[in-house]
């Protein structure tokens, strides 16, 4: 109970932390505060808090885990996604910019039409509702574990108070809260990160050196795949796969997007996006060279989701090192609500923009911002009622396809001049992810193939070609 009464204090006082920036940036917020900071914010603040927004609860178990069934080869992915920034950057964010947007599906309506416009923000916020509710189910589940089951303290107890606190401090300010709190959380993500590392290397017997020696020597530690054209890391499915997501999944995204419009300036916000991709490669590496290092700990003998839990979990019975829970702790809230807050945001700014069309309407942006949190309670209380991994993993499929039509929409509204007829789009847009379904099912049964992250690019290039089917020039 002693550790529980830690962690508690611990996170009560890393929220207040997050209270004070918020009332230091929202004392005089608008409804421009909240959709786009005024458009003030300082570039390399808002490409540090994206590091820590784009690394969620899930990233910080997941990606160690990865080392037992691919090694490093999500790596290729990475190296892919510094393509997709560099194109977000120096094709999508002018034309964001010159027109002004605060909402990118905005776009869609002035150059394809309302009703491909609602379709667009309608995908997003399908997509964005589902994927960050699962993201954060996956903090709920460690907290209740850690804190909330120790203190006999229900789960929907959990869940409110934690989604109630994302609601106190980014109600007022929005996005302008959002770049300072999330540069808050990514520098404790990341020092929570590398202290558990050295906490396990100091575990090993190992120096710094010799813990380098031995992740590069380990077996884990391939990166690249060159030999194997039908596996999935290949390198160049990995690679491209990964230029794509970023695209999609970061230039295409209102949730990535808005942070990236509060920069004062077009060369500014290339700044940030290009530093941003960077950074992801090292960022990730840190992760897989965590894996190496927890197999040498905990050995193979379970999945990879289970790894750092169980090592903790460990930790924290002997209570040899209980620093380490706490560390932790500390960087599984910070991935969560780094990437959870801005979820909410985005939602609510893309509901009130895109399907309302009413920006400046303050008492319902307050209103929506409420019920997006409430969707969020729901869904995260669904996911503990049914208490299914497969359902979780469907939802996660279900997010990868409504960006493959996003991908089409904006291909097809960039680089052609035609016209599709804008009340056959929603159709379209439906019709494209049900073939992927239906193929992807049916290659599976045939061939036992199985489509990986190429299938977004399929499906990006299935809605463009029914697009170009229904258009004129």
């Amino acid at each position: 109970m002693h550790a529980v009464m830690i962690i508690l204090l611990i996170v009560l006082a890393y929220f207040a932390v997050l209270f004070c920036i918020s009332h230091l940036t929202s004392r005089k917020a608008d409804n421009n505060t909240f959709y786009r900071a005024n458009r003030r914010a300082p570039w390399y603040m808002v490409a540090f808090g994206m590091i820590g927004a784009s690394i969620s609860g899930v990233t910080f178990i997941s990606v160690p885990g990865m080392v037992l069934t691919s090694q490093m080869t999500y790596l290729q992915m990475c190296l892919g996604f510094i393509v997709g920034y560099l194109a977000i950057a120096f094709v999508l964010l002018p034309l964001y910019y010159r027109l002004n947007l605060t909402s990118i599906y905005t776009y869609l309506g002035q150059r394809l039409g309302s009703r491909t416009y609602t379709t667009g923000a309608s995908y997003f916020l399908l997509s964005k509702m589902t994927g960050a509710a699962v993201r954060f189910y996956v903090v709920c589940i460690i907290l209740q574990q850690f804190v909330f089951d120790p203190a006999g303290i229900p789960f929907a107890v959990n869940v409110l108070a934690m989604v109630l606190l994302i609601w106190l401090y980014t109600r007022r300010g929005g996005i302008g809260t959002l770049v300072f709190t999330d540069s808050f959380q990514t520098l404790c993500l990341f020092t929570a990160l590398i202290l558990i590392i050295l906490s396990l290397v100091s575990e090993l017997h190992l120096s710094v050196g010799e813990a380098i020696t031995t992740i590069a020597n380990s077996d884990m530690s391939r990166i690249f795949v060159f030999d194997d054209w039908l596996s999935p890391h290949n390198f160049w499915k990995q690679f491209l796969s990964g230029a794509f997501i970023a695209i999609v999944m970061t230039g295409l995204d209102q949730d990535m997007m808005q942070k990236n419009l509060t920069c004062k300036t077009l060369r500014d916000a290339q700044k940030d996006m290009c530093t941003y991709g960077m950074a992801f490669v090292p960022a990730n590496m840190l992760f897989l060279a965590l894996g190496v290092l927890l197999t040498m700990a905990v050995g193979t003998g379970m999945k990879g989701d289970e790894m750092l839990p169980s090592y903790i979990q460990g930790i924290a019975a002997s209570q040899l090192l209980p620093i380490t829970s706490y560390l932790f702790i500390i960087g599984i809230v910070a991935a969560s609500f780094s990437s959870a807050d801005s979820a909410l945001t985005s939602l609510t700014t893309c509901f009130c923009v895109d399907i309302r069309h009413q920006p400046d309407n303050e008492p319902l942006r307050k209103k929506t911002h409420i019920v997006m949190c409430l969707f969020f309670v729901c869904f995260i209380l669904l996911f503990r009622q049914i208490n299914s991994t497969s359902l979780i993993d469907a939802i996660y499929i279900l997010a990868g396809y409504t960006y493959g039509p996003l991908l089409g929409l904006f291909v097809f509204g960039l680089f052609t001049h035609r016209q599709p007829k804008d009340s056959l789009v929603p159709y379209i847009c439906i019709a494209s992810p049900l073939f992927c379904l239906a193929l992807d099912t049916a290659t599976q049964h045939l061939w036992n193939y199985h489509f990986g992250y190429e299938l977004l690019m399929l499906n990006g290039a299935l809605t463009f070609t029914g697009l170009w089917l229904s258009a004129k020039k």
